[in-house]
This record gives C-alpha cells, structure tokens and sequence, in this order.
C-alpha cells in the first residue's frame, strides 16, 4: 500500500521544514509556501491530506479552503492557526475543514490529529472498496454510453451521498427507475442496511398503509398477530417507493410525518415508533397534474422531490440502443445455453429505428424473444419481430443521369441528396431526431450534426 501523501501550506519556512522532517519516514510530503501553488499542484496530483495555515499571504486559508472543497470536495484538510481566534476557527469547520492545531505547534499533538484524520481517509477508502464490491454483486451493468444517461448516472453519484435525503425519480415505464434507486443505494453510506422495494401499485389500497406501516395485534379483522411494516423492514437502509402516485391520500398522510419528522404509528396502534431511512420515490405520473385534481398531496410532493432525478426514454439515448441489446443477448444467451454471436446490420439497423415507447423493457423482451427463437448464431429482423429498415440508398434502382458534357458539380449534388433524404427521413419519424438517425443508419449524434451542417448552408 502506498504511503499517505500530506500536502504542507505554510509562508514559515521553519513550520515547513519541522512538519517535513517530522513526517519524512511515514508520509509522502509536499510545501508549499503560498496556497496558489498548492492548488496548481492539487490538479495534477491530489493528496489524502492537506495541512493549511489560516494566515497565508495572498490567498488566505479561509479562502484557501473554500477553493480546495469546490475543487475537491471530501478532501481532508487540518487548519494551522497562530492564535486560538475562534471566530475563524468556527468558520474554517463550518467550511468542511476537518480539525485545526495551534501555533507554536506541538508534535505529538500533530502527529495524534494527523493520525486521526488519515485514519477516517482509510476508513473512507474501505466503504468505497466495498461498496464497489456490493455495486458488482448486487446491481447488472448499467449501460451509459450516451452522454444523456451518464450525465444522470454522474448526477446520482452526487446525491447518494447523503444518507437521508428523500429522491424523486422520474421517467416512463421501463426506463430503468428501480435500477437507478438500488444504485443510489449501493453508493450511499447506507449500503450494508436493506433495500426494501415497495410497487405501490400492486398493494390493494385498503392494505397497502398496513403493510407500509405495519399493524398491532387485532388492529383489523384477521390480525391474529402484530405484523413489521416495510418501513421498519428498511431500517438504517433504503425503502424505495416505486408507482409512489398509486399511495391513497390516507396513506399520503401518514408517508408526510414520517418523512418530516422520522415518526409512525402501526395500524391500530399507540406507540410512536422512530427510525432513520432514506426514502426514494418512483413514478411515471405527472404528480403535478394530480396534485390540481386533488390526487396527491403538494406538501408530499415537495417533500419526496427534494432531489429529483428524470430518466431519460430510450428513443431520447438512441447511442445506447446497441449496447444494451448486445448486453442483453450476451445475458439471454447465457440463459438458454445458445451461441449467438451477434446481429445482422438489417437487424441492428431495425433495433435503432424502432419507436422504443415500452424503453429499456421493452429491447430487453424483444432481445430474450429473439435469442430464444433464432435459429443461427446472427439476430435477423425477423428473429426480433421488427420490421427491417429500408434498404440503403446504394441498393435502390435509382434512375442517375447521366453526367453532361460540361461536367457538373458533385458536391452541391451531393449535398442536395443528402439534405432531402434527411428531411424525408425527419418527416417519416415525426420529427423525431433519434428515429430519422435509424432510419439512415447513422448515430443521434451524427445525424445532428449531419443535419445541422445542411440546414446551415455549410459546405
């Protein structure tokens, strides 16, 4: 393992020179003697621990600081202090910093909060290991090609490091919500505790604030026995509320307090019972026109959404279509013990033409269709139950005339060709920029570019 690496921000050389000295044998250390250099340094290579005095000239080390943790949040820093001015010191631990010692400094006492502070930096690098660890043996690969979707998946990197923060996840039917939820899960400080997945959809209203909540002995005709709610089930975990739109009012309600104030009762019930659980919430509603038919609570809605994470259709990443259909034949071939070794180019060029409204899901079931019905080794059309595409424009008997004595200008030919075919293609498709790029056998990404080119005049 490699050693620690201490990054020394000090204008005294001697405060610079006794740290080093002290530290040589067990640490990696770097000085520094004004914090913009440091920083510079900090792109290139950054370090577990940064040791910053507040009274620098220049940038000052409040500023200092500020600058690390916009750069680099979580990074721990220890501030070095002249005096015990507690204003400023109060302010530097507001700002994130993570302990301060005072000047003149005393090395024992250094050395315990250097200690101390790299420890928690091992500790914290230990749960990111497992969590990695839980990540691969918990969750199938999401597939992020398209920059739309890793936008997302780097969004939710960010937010699953609160414990506790309620999300709202939003995006049509298929598009892959659970999974998003198990990965907030996986990478949030909650990941040893439960996932508890809750389709609110599927729980008869009349019992699903039972089950939910939980109930008391004799709470209800039938209840012989006391029943855990799934919400205790989630206990120091994640309790992931999918179709969170289908919740009864009554149901809502109860859902608010707990949310506000980590309180329930069980059905039928006296005993306020309180726990600690990150809520996230699922839907492919449109709460907002519910909440003005009086459906769903407003109160709720902005408590559930106090972070929101929208999910993007499958025809909206048309550059992800492809891997996941090979990721999906590589799983179902598995499955049924079949060698398949890919697609035909009619069959991909139908995988990306096609109106994806049942997304993900949906290629998922088209893909498990066709390894199971496919009689060689390469998916057809056919195989998948699409529609192949038009053939290409070199494979159509096209009546070309012939070129005039005077010769003629290829590229303005070309470029004619080309921008009515690719209004054709953005007629066909309803204006639909991802289905017209199918329908050419080109990339979202190209098309748009392609198109723009076109439109632009440009040569």
């Amino acid at each position: 393992m490699r050693p620690f690496a201490i990054h020394v921000i000090d204008d005294e050389e001697l405060v610079r020179d006794s740290i080093a000295t002290a530290f040589a044998d067990a640490y990696r250390i770097e000085t520094f003697p004004s914090a913009e250099p440091a920083l510079a340094a900090m792109q290139a290579s950054l370090p577990d621990l940064v040791l910053l005095d507040i009274g620098l000239p220049g940038m000052d080390g409040l500023q200092a600081l500020e600058e690390i943790y916009q750069r680099h949040p979580g990074l721990r820093v220890v501030m070095i202090t002249a005096f015990e001015e507690i204003d400023t010191v109060v302010r530097a631990m507001k700002l994130g910093a993570y302990d301060y010692v005072v000047k003149p400094l005393q090395m024992a006492g250094l050395e315990a909060t250097v200690r101390n502070a790299l420890e928690s930096v091992r500790l914290q690098q230990e749960v990111r290991t497992l969590q990695q660890q839980f990540l691969q043996a918990h969750i199938p690969y999401f597939i992020a090609q398209s920059d739309v979707i890793q936008d997302v998946m780097t969004f939710v990197g960010r937010v699953a490091q609160s414990p506790d923060t309620p999300i709202l996840i939003q995006g049509d039917t298929g598009t892959g919500k659970e999974l998003v939820a198990s990965t907030i899960h996986y990478q949030s400080p909650n990941f040893r505790g439960p996932f508890v997945t809750v389709n609110c959809a599927t729980i008869p209203r009349d019992l699903l604030e039972s089950e939910m909540f939980g109930y008391e002995k004799g709470a209800f005709s039938g209840a012989g026995a006391g029943k855990r709610g799934l919400v205790e089930m989630a206990a120091g975990g994640t309790l992931f509320l999918d179709e969170v739109g289908d919740l009864s009012l009554q149901a809502q309600a109860k859902l608010l307090r707990f949310l506000e104030q980590g309180e329930y009762y069980h059905v039928g019930g006296v005993r306020l019972q309180t726990l600690q659980t990150r809520v996230i919430s699922a839907t492919n509603q449109d709460l907002d026109a519910m909440i003005k038919k009086g459906e769903f609570r407003k109160d709720l809605y902005f408590r559930l959404g106090v972070v929101e994470v929208k999910i993007p259709s499958l025809n909206a990443r048309p550059d992800d279509i492809l891997p996941l259909a090979r990721h999906f034949m590589v799983e179902f071939g598995g499955k049924f013990a079949k060698s398949i070794t890919g697609f035909s180019s009619a069959a991909e060029k139908a995988l990306l033409s096609h109106d994806w409204t049942g997304n993900v899901r949906e290629l998922k079931n088209v893909i498990e269709r066709g390894v199971l019905t496919a009689a060689g080794p390469t998916l057809t059309p056919a195989d998948l139950g699409l529609e192949a595409s038009p053939e290409p424009l070199e494979s159509c008997t096209l009546g070309f005339p012939p070129i005039p004595p005077d010769g003629l200008d290829l590229t303005s030919l070309t470029r004619s060709v080309e921008k009515h075919y690719i209004e054709a293609a953005m007629k066909m498709a309803d204006g639909n920029e991802s289905r017209a790029a199918g329908l050419l056998g080109l990339n979202h990404h190209t098309f748009r570019y392609r198109r723009k080119k076109i439109l632009s005049g440009d040569s």
